[in-house]
Parts: C-alpha cells; sequence; structure tokens
C-alpha cells in the first residue's frame, strides 16, 4: 500500500476557487499574521489575528490608563500593551488580585495621582482581568464614583477559568453572579463571537456609563482568522440590542442564555432544529425586561433558562431576571448546568444538542445538515522546524476570500507530557453559514472522533497519547517522521491499531526533514523548506481525489511563487509528491492470557495558555531588549553567574574561550593583535589592494591551509555618533539585548558598543524590514510607501533602493523618520552584525604564531553620488599596529592533496592569490626540509603588473628558487589585447592535460570572482581533449568526476 496508489480520500472536501494570496511567502505571513493588530490600525481594517489584540490596541488607544491585573496576565491577555505605552500615550500599571482588588480604580477615578490626573482626561480607566477576578473586586466597584466625561470605569473581562481538574474553560459561572450585583451606574456586555468581542469592546469605550465587558478568552479572542478592526463612535449601545433572537417566527420553544459559547452552539442548533429558538442576552445590566418581550415572539410558549453555575445547588441570577421580566402566557423554567456538565458542552455540541433535545422534546438536524471539516495538528515543544504548519495551512485558507471561512485555534496540554502538547484545530465552514461560521471551535471541532484529517507533527506523541480517538472513521492522519512507513507502524500502541483496524482510519507518513535536505541548498531555511513540504503534502490529503501533480504544482505557485524557500516549485511538488506513502497497518496476535495488559494512552486537555516557559523541554523563555542606565550593567558584573554564564567552548576546543570576545557567538573566538597594515598597490591606483598580520601567539587559535578567517569588524564610529545624535539616543546609556541563539540569556553594553560592534546598522536591509518598520510610522503616508515596498508590487522599488541607491537600515530610517521603533526593537529588527570571511594568506606551518590576510577594500558610489564603502573592508583597513581584533576559523573546500607528490595547479585572480599564497609557503617549507615534492602550477590575474602584481617580489622568488615550477602570469591592461588566466591556461594545455588526466592526479584550484569560470572550464576542457585522449563529452565527465573527488575545487565569489 502507498500514497501514490492508494485514493486518498473516498470523501468530499470543503473547497473554494483558488486566489493569489495576500503575500507570495506564506510562511512569514502566517507567522506575523496578528503583527499589523496595533493602536493605529485604522478602524474598517481586515486583520487575521487574534482579537484580544485587538481589544488591547482599543484599550492602548482610548484609555486613559491601564490595569493590567495579574490574573488576566497569566491569562495570556494584556501581554501586548506594554510595547504600545509610549506610542499610544497611555500610562500602564499592573496590579495583583486579592480581596478588595477594585479600591484601587475606585481610587484612581474618585482623586487620581498627581501623575495619573492628566492622563484620565485622555480617555477613561480600563482594567484587564477574568471572571475570578471580577468576582474579587465586586464588593469595592460600590464605592465607585459616578461616571463622568473625566473619570469613567471600563474593564475588559477575559473569561477563561481553571476548573477543579485544571482545565480551562470559558464558563460564564464566576462572572455571572458578580454582575449581579453591580449598580445602576454600569453597563455589562457579554459578547460570545472574535468579531462581536471586538465591536463590543470599541462599544466600550462609546458609552457613557461604566463598562464591564466580558468575552471568550478560551476560544473565540485567541482565534487566528478574519476580523474587521472596529471604530469607535459616541453613541448609546449603537447597532447592539440587549438581547439577540436567532429561529423561527413561530417558533414555540425559546432557550434564554447568556451571550457566552453556550449561546452560539445553541443559535446554530437553533438554525436547524424547527420549532425552536434562542436568545442571547448581550447586555444583562441593566436589565431590559420590555427589550426582552419585544424579541419574545407571540407563538412562543416554553421558555428554558439555560445558566452555567459553579455547583448544582442553587439557580443563577439570569433565571430571576426572566421570571420577573412579565412574560405572560408563557412557562418559565430553569436549568443549571455545574462545572463539569458545563466543560463536557463546551468541548462538544453533541453533548450540548443531547442535553437540549432532552430539555425542549426537539431533535436537532445538525448532524445531517452542517457542512463543515475540521483539521487539526499534533506538536511538542520538540518539533520546533514545523511549529508554523497549522499557521501556514489557515493562511493558504485565508486568502481563498469566497466560500470558505477558516478559523485556528491552538490549545496547550502542560500536563500530558513532560514536554507539553500543542492542539491545533483548523476549522473550515462555508462563509455564508452565519451561526456555523462563527460557533466555538472547541465545540464543533471536538476531539472525540470528530477530526476530518490529522497532522502528528510529533511522531512521538503516538507512543503516549491516544491520537487516532480525535477522527473520524475513514478519516486520513499523516504522520510527519523519519524511518518510513515501516518505522511509523512499528511506533503504533496495541491500542492504537485496533482502532485503526476497526474504524477504517488511513494512516500516510511523510518524511519533512529528510526531503528538505535532499533538495535544499547552502542558501535554503530548513525550516521552511520542511513546512513548505509538509504543507503541500497534506493539502494533497486534504482535496482527496482531485488531487494531481499538476494540481498541486499550480496550488503551491499560487501560494508559494515560482522558488518555494529557495528551491524550485517544481522540484519540491515533485518531492512532497513523491515522498508521501501510505503505512501497513500490522495485523495484530490474539493477546495470551497472561499478557500484560496495553498502557492505557493519555487524552489530550486544554490546561495551559502557552507551553513557552523553561519547565517544557529545557526550553529558555525569550526575553525582549531594553533600554536602560549603567545600573542594568552592574548586575551582570556583582551577579555575573545569574545573568551572564559563559557559553561553553566547542568538544574541539584547544584553550579556554575568553568569555569577553563576543559572547553573543557560538563558533570558537580569539583575540588577536593587528601587527602589519601594509598598501601592495600604489596610492594613485584606484584599488587599495594591502596584506594584514595578525599575532596570534597565546591565542592558541590554530588554522589549516587553505581556511578562512571570520572578522568581527566594527561600523564606522563617526557615522555611529552621527546615527546616536539623529535618534536621539544618548550613546553612553546601557541596552541589554538578548544574545542570539541563547534567547533566556542577554548582555548589556552601551549603546554606542551595541551599535558600532553587533547591531547591522549600515547594512542593507532585506525586503521584511520594511514591512516590520512600517507597524511604526506614525506618517501615513510613510506606512504606506514601506508597505508598498514589502509587497510583491513593491519588488522593482525595493530592487531600485537595494541594488541601485544600496541604502543601507540607517537610510531607510531616515527616508521615513516617522517610523522610530524603540532603540531595543529597532536592534533586533536589523539584526547581528555577520562576520566577513577572508581566505587566510598564510601556511602556519611556515610563520608560525601569525596569520596573513590579502584584502582590497571594497567602495563604489551610488547613482546619486553617495559614497559607499564595504563595512568590513573599511574597518581592517582602518587599522593600526598593535589594535587588537575578535577573529574565528572558518573550514573551506581549499585544502592540499593527500600526497604531497601530486601536481598543484593554481588560479588565482586579484585577491583569490591569498590562499594560494599559503599552498606555496608550505611547499617551500616541505623543499626546504629536503622532501620531495610534486609540481607547482601558478596562474595569476590582474589588470597591471607595475600596480597589481600582487606578492610579486615573492613569486619572483619562489619561480627562481623552483617551488614554482610554471607561472602563468596574465595582466590584462598591460597589452593592446586583453590577455586573461584562460589564455594563458590554453597555451599550458599540454601540460594541464597530462597532469590531470595522468597517473600522477593532479589538482586544480580557482580562486576569485566568478566571471571567468566558464572560459577556464572550456581551457581545461579543451586540455584534456588535445592531451588527455578523451572526447567533448567524456572530458566534461571527467570534470564532473575531478569534483567528487575533490580534484577540481572552485572558490569563487
Amino acid at each position: 500500500m502507498s500514497g501514490v496508489s492508494t485514493p486518498l480520500s473516498s470523501s468530499s472536501t470543503l473547497t473554494g476557487p483558488l486566489s493569489e494570496p495576500s503575500s507570495p511567502k506564506a510562511q512569514k505571513a502566517a507567522h506575523n499574521s496578528y503583527d499589523t493588530i496595533s493602536p493605529l490600525t485604522a478602524p474598517g481594517t481586515t486583520v487575521t489575528g487574534p482579537v484580544a489584540y485587538t481589544i488591547e490596541a482599543l484599550a492602548a488607544h482610548h484609555s486613559g490608563s491601564v490595569v493590567v491585573f495579574d490574573l488576566a496576565e497569566q491569562a495570556g491577555f494584556g501581554s501586548h500593551i506594554a510595547q504600545w505605552e509610549e506610542s499610544s500615550n497611555v500610562k500602564l500599571v499592573r496590579a495583583q488580585t486579592r480581596a478588595g482588588a477594585g479600591l484601587g480604580l475606585a481610587g484612581r477615578l474618585s482623586e487620581g495621582t498627581s501623575a495619573d490626573g492628566a492622563r484620565t482626561t485622555n480617555g477613561p480607566i480600563t482594567a484587564f482581568t477574568t471572571p475570578e477576578g471580577l468576582a474579587q473586586m465586586i464588593p469595592a466597584l460600590s464605592a465607585l464614583p459616578s461616571p463622568s466625561s473625566s473619570g469613567r470605569l471600563v474593564i475588559q473581562v477575559a473569561a477563561i477559568t481553571p476548573t477543579p481538574t485544571l482545565e480551562l474553560t470559558p464558563t460564564l459561572a464566576p462572572a455571572a453572579r458578580a454582575i449581579a450585583s453591580l449598580g445602576s451606574d454600569f453597563t455589562v456586555l457579554i459578547s460570545s463571537t472574535a468579531q462581536e468581542a471586538a465591536d463590543f469592546a470599541a462599544i466600550s469605550y462609546s458609552l457613557s456609563s461604566h463598562v464591564v465587558h466580558i468575552f471568550d478568552h478560551s476560544g473565540a479572542t485567541r482565534e487566528t482568522g478574519k476580523s474587521t478592526f472596529p471604530e469607535v463612535v459616541s453613541a448609546e449601545l449603537p447597532g447592539v440590542a440587549p438581547f439577540d433572537y436567532t429561529g423561527n417566527s413561530d417558533a414555540g420553544v425559546v432557550l434564554v442564555l447568556l451571550n457566552g459559547p453556550l449561546a452560539a452552539l445553541a443559535r446554530l442548533l437553533a438554525s436547524h432544529t424547527p420549532g425552536l429558538g434562542v436568545i442571547s442576552v448581550r447586555s444583562p445590566r441593566p436589565w431590559n425586561a420590555e427589550a426582552l418581550r419585544g424579541v419574545l415572539p407571540e407563538s412562543v410558549k416554553k421558555v428554558h433558562v439555560v445558566e452555567e453555575v459553579p455547583n448544582g445547588s442553587g439557580s443563577g441570577p439570569l433565571f430571576g431576571d426572566v421570571l420577573t421580566s412579565g412574560l405572560s402566557g408563557v412557562t418559565v423554567r430553569g436549568h443549571r448546568i455545574p462545572s463539569k456538565q458545563s466543560e463536557a458542552f463546551h468541548n462538544s455540541i453533541n453533548a450540548f444538542a443531547e442535553f437540549v433535545a432532552g430539555i425542549t422534546s426537539l431533535p436537532s438536524g445538525l448532524t445531517e445538515a452542517a457542512k463543515y471539516k475540521s483539521l487539526s495538528f499534533l506538536s511538542t515543544p520538540a518539533s520546533a522546524s514545523l511549529t508554523h504548519l497549522p499557521q501556514v495551512t489557515t493562511h493558504t485558507f485565508l486568502t481563498q476570500g469566497g466560500p470558505i471561512a477558516a478559523r485556528l485555534l491552538s490549545t496547550y496540554d502542560a500536563l500530558g507530557s513532560s514536554q507539553g502538547t500543542v492542539i491545533s484545530r483548523l476549522v473550515l465552514t462555508p462563509s455564508n453559514d452565519e451561526h456555523l461560521s462563527k460557533a466555538p471551535v472547541s465545540g464543533i471541532a471536538s476531539l472525540e472522533r470528530q477530526v476530518d484529517c490529522l497532522t502528528i507533527v510529533d511522531p512521538s506523541l503516538l507512543a503516549s497519547h491516544n491520537t487516532f480517538n480525535l477522527v473520524k472513521n475513514g478519516a486520513p492522519v499523516l504522520v510527519l517522521a523519519s524511518g518510513g512507513a515501516p518505522e511509523v507502524a512499528s511506533r503504533l500502541p496495541r491500542v492504537a491499531v485496533e482502532d485503526i483496524r476497526a474504524r477504517d482510519i488511513r494512516v500516510y507518513t511523510f518524511d519533512a526533514e529528510n526531503a528538505a535536505a535532499e533538495i535544499g541548498g547552502s542558501n535554503s531555511d530548513p525550516s521552511l523548506l520542511q513546512t513548505a513540504l509538509a504543507h503541500l503534502v497534506l493539502l494533497r490529503i486534504y482535496l482527496g481525489a482531485v488531487a494531481t501533480p499538476g494540481a498541486v504544482q499550480t496550488l503551491a505557485s499560487r501560494i508559494y511563487g515560482d522558488v518555494v524557500a529557495g528551491v524550485s516549485n517544481r522540484i519540491v511538488c515533485d518531492t512532497a509528491w513523491a515522498g508521501l506513502a501510505g503505512v501497513e497497518i500490522p495485523t495484530l496476535e490474539p493477546l495470551a492470557e497472561d499478557a500484560t495488559p496495553p498502557k492505557k494512552l493519555a487524552a489530550f486537555a486544554f490546561n495551559a495558555l502557552t507551553l513557552d516557559d523553561s519547565a517544557y523541554d529545557g526550553r529558555p523563555t525569550p526575553v525582549t531588549p531594553t533600554l536602560g542606565s549603567w545600573a542594568e550593567a552592574a548586575k551582570r558584573l556583582m551577579f555575573r553567574e545569574a545573568f551572564t554564564p559563559a557559553a561553553p567552548a566547542p568538544a574541539e576546543a584547544t584553550h579556554a574561550t575568553n568569555p569577553a570576545l563576543r559572547p553573543d557567538l557560538a563558533e570558537e573566538r580569539f583575540l588577536v593583535t593587528c601587527t602589519v597594515n601594509k598598501r601592495l598597490t600604489p596610492l594613485t591606483y584606484d584599488r587599495n589592494v594591502f596584506h594584514l598580520e595578525f599575532d596570534t601567539a597565546g591565542t592558541g587559535l590554530k588554522y589549516a591551509i587553505g581556511e578562512a578567517l571570520g572578522v568581527h569588524g566594527w561600523n564606522d564610529e563617526k557615522e555611529v555618533l552621527e546615527f546616536c545624535e539623529w535618534y536621539g539616543v544618548d550613546p553612553k546609556s546601557a541596552i541589554t539585548l538578548p544574545v542570539p541563539g541563547q534567547p533566556s540569556q542577554t548582555h548589556t553594553r552601551t549603546v554606542f558598543h551595541a551599535l558600532q560592534q553587533q547591531v547591522d546598522l549600515f547594512g542593507r536591509p532585506p525586503k521584511s524590514f520594511y514591512g516590520a518598520l512600517a507597524e511604526h510610522a506614525k506618517s501615513r503616508d510613510d506606512a504606506m510607501a514601506l508597505r508598498f515596498i514589502a509587497a510583491p508590487e513593491g519588488s522593482a522599488t525595493f530592487k531600485k533602493l537595494s541594488e541601485g541607491d544600496t541604502v543601507t537600515f540607517a537610510d531607510v530610517l531616515h527616508q521615513f523618520p516617522s517610523a522610530r521603533p524603540p532603540l531595543g526593537e529597532l536592534a533586533m529588527l536589523i539584526g547581528e552584525i555577520k562576520p566577513r570571511h577572508y581566505s587566510i594568506a598564510s601556511a602556519q606551518s611556515a610563520v608560525g604564531d601569525r596569520v596573513d590576510l590579502l584584502v582590497v577594500t571594497v567602495d563604489w558610489v551610488t547613482p546619486s553620488g553617495t559614497p559607499r564603502y564595504g563595512q568590513c573592508t573599511r574597518y581592517l583597513a582602518g587599522l593600526t599596529a598593535g589594535q587588537k581584533v575578535t577573529v574565528s576559523i572558518k573550514p573551506s573546500v581549499m585544502k592540499l592533496p593527500p600526497d604531497d607528490m601530486q601536481p598543484i595547479i593554481m588560479a588565482g585572480l586579484g585577491t583569490g592569490a591569498a590562499p594560494f599564497r599559503a599552498f606555496i609557503q608550505h611547499r617551500a617549507l616541505l623543499v626546504s626540509q629536503g622532501k620531495p615534492v610534486g609540481p607547482l602550477v601558478y596562474y595569476f590575474g590582474s589588470r597591471h603588473r607595475s600596480q597589481e602584481y600582487l606578492y610579486g617580489e615573492e613569486l619572483e622568488a619562489y619561480i627562481a628558487d623552483g617551488i614554482i615550477t610554471h607561472a602563468g602570469l596574465a595582466f590584462s591592461r598591460d597589452t593592446k589585447k586583453k590577455v586573461y588566466i584562460q589564455h594563458k591556461m590554453r597555451e599550458d594545455s599540454e601540460t594541464l592535460g597530462k597532469m590531470l588526466a595522468g597517473p600522477d592526479k593532479g589538482v586544480f584550484y580557482l580562486c576569485g570572482p566568478t566571471w571567468p569560470v566558464p572560459d577556464v572550464y572550456e581551457a581545461l576542457i579543451d586540455s584534456l581533449v588535445r592531451f588527455g585522449g578523451k572526447s567533448q563529452e567524456e572530458a566534461a565527465q571527467y570534470l564532473e568526476d575531478l569534483k567528487e573527488e575533490e580534484r577540481y575545487v572552485l572558490e569563487v565569489y
């Protein structure tokens, strides 16, 4: 059985017409889907991030101060507002939840501190909390002064509550009793869907009363899906009625519920149940009995008030409100839902439908009528390379538009395993089904045999969790694992095998890591490529019978463009198609009577809002950059073990690494001393080629012939100070930055040192920088221009800026002055100065404790006349004797042949002569020791012998001594007809052909720019054909074989 030959789906899929995505970089768009939400987001903008961030943005923009209680932050609500504090002019206050917590709010409204006084005039005070926190502050809220234009309180309540079993639920039970005791100065709003939560949050800032807004933070406001950023208008309850009726106008039975997730499920049931109506109470305070009577159909005979209560005894306040509303000719009955039953209803619409059918005697037709699909993903922190697969898949459907509505909800189980589990559910519904497209994801995408397609991202879950119990009968399951189908089959526990066979579940596997390694190049991002491959495999399975190689490639082109993570679209699609395999499920032998019972597999639970904690899998908690005073550095000096533990030295290190040498870098580092900086070309010559020597004594630096030296260069001091003055930062102040590769570690240095030695301020910005910078632009024109450059439509502009004007990060900031991120965030957006690598121009065996470089200064003039300089060559050109430089060693393909008797043919252009100087020095050493060596042929090319014959005196001496057996020197500008090294090589065709094709196994090396490679290749082919006894085709294949044997080595740039 294989995935290629077996039909992938016998069931229908929910699909719509494909359209161009909003961005060709699907992964990046998915990763940053909510980064576009901020206090400056324009009303009416369609956003795809969690609505919780919209609520935070509204609070930041329309409040004078925001009080974030600890329970809210623990629930993941209020964590983003700190980054907007300065830009939105809102004061952020953090507070603890305890008895009388509301007294602080009352005090702020009544008096206000001197710091707060001016802030409250800018808007109301907003408090972020949870139902438990609201209950704690209710007694103190009676002391609030009456609302006024200069003093008003808005409480945004994230409805998420832990149960006795530590599972998280959106139950309204704790909040219902609390709001019942609120006075007439309060308006209470309850939202159940994502868009409704955004709209009600906006309405909170348009009312004249105190407001409590309760929203579903267990699901609705954490979903990834489309919503519209709302507008705050001045009106009383604009567009909102206290009660919302759903159902037929002639319904005989009506359910009344507070407008939470259960109300959304009830509305969905009513839309498929004749005779049933639902009234959702959206504003229970102040209670409006007349409005309730107005929405109740005249045909109604029975009203069932359904409300969640902390325990099974006693009625909630809603029943009393409805009962006293004067509903004549109607029987009103109350139904209490205790916490355990409430939890079951929130997690399964089928369970809730049975309950509703039981109390109303009206069976639901939802199961037969509802059309939706549920795709789920199971992962752990260990599956980091495929972390964004759910978001990328969701983005595919979000950008389709048309008939499909897509919503993604991720829940976390921190207790089911040592590293925690992530359960991501993607629900696809018809966008024209008002109730189905807004129903709670956890209710309609139950984890009890309701999943249409399951992807297991971390195969270790097969052995520990009851993964297959999630899917419907006959559903496909994709396991992303290495080892192939037999390996996956061997991992299946007995319980899983029995379930798969009994319910005809189809299991497939794909090795994303190995597939990405096979087709990825040096410039490919392995994580992005693995995600793209897994994404296309999943779409193939989802599309089922309509999936063909051509259809998948067309889909990939529309999602990713012609290139997927640096690899051709066609290659990625072919790899994804060929790599999918079906898993043959083994036949089980009956268990012996005395056999150990099969291990019980764990179920999945929702008991955490994130796994981004060091408690899971030993992963560090990321830290954010901060700008501060010298005290930050002092703390790290006094408590260095806690703040700056030394990075471990590599296993192969021969000495202890000095932790002061760039502790943010993983590779082994050395501090060397510049002893010689000598210009090799005349001062009148337009190219500054210079020779450097560094003393390595006592550093432990060892290098092999042909290796490269990584130089950690600095930015120009004058330019850094000028930027600090323009940006308005004190270069002597301290900045704390996360250590790259060690996100829980930080290091503190002055702003000047960070910008000079670490932040690539004068490097070239990628396209993504423009998009990220747009979020900080205060000018609408700047924001629009930056977003245009970052978009596909701005490719021509980006190319002109990058390749024509060669703008730097600093230039872009100057060009768009209203975009000024905080310096710490700017440093993270820009990134690190990368070490520049230069071929070492010395053999340590010959020179001892010394390392030499051959460097040419890189400079040019832009079309506008602005001079530009290569960052590192400029730094190296300015070195003086005695100056310290941080360096590292990088291996290279330029290695000496294993046999000293093998002929060596070297071709170097300009500074490409550097590694060959090392080769020659080593051969000269061997000769001086009386050891036999093979012939050494050297080709060198530059423009003028008198000006750019690099190391000419040394070379002439080596030629005279016979170290260099033959030299082909090509100075292209010294003769009327330009002569290049390939011409010299053709003159020596016989020598080259016999050396390369003969028994001595000669080795050819080329170092320098890429442009002569084709001509050099043809010269070698010609020598092999004329004097190596080969045909044209045989010669070409022979050179390919030499590459594999490392006898035809190119290092070009």
